[in-house]
């Protein structure tokens, strides 16, 4: 890319794609430093999409405690995915568990803590 800098004409959409590149090139490249990093993000990206796609219609939320509970919900979803567990199978389990449960009982409930 340094050699072909110099060849190509400035201010063209070529040209500022190959400078945008090597302005970042140590961050474009720091994957290759460890092999268990990713070259890309992914996960992370396909774990926030369903928050985009929701978002216009979190707009409509009719109160601020219907909005706090979507958002609780959301979370227990996602964490529940993250670790390796079925959001029905984690949420069923949690509701079954929660009425008898004490606020030091909390990390008990965590998905990490569900049995198999």
């Amino acid at each position: 890319m340094l050699k072909s800098q110099q060849q190509i004409p400035p201010k063209t959409t070529l040209d500022k794609a190959v400078n945008y590149t090597l302005e970042y090139w140590p961050e474009l490249s720091r994957y290759i430093e460890n092999g268990e990093w990713p070259i890309d993000n992914n996960p992370a990206e396909n774990a926030i999409r369903l928050f985009v796609i929701g978002r216009k219609s979190w707009l409509f939320s009719n109160s601020q405690r219907g909005a706090t509970a979507s958002e609780n919900l959301y979370s227990l979803v996602e964490s529940a995915k993250a670790n390796g567990k079925k959001p029905y199978s984690y949420l069923s389990w949690l509701f079954e568990k929660l009425p008898s449960a004490y606020m030091a009982d909390v990390e008990k409930l965590m998905p990490w803590n569900m049995p198999d």
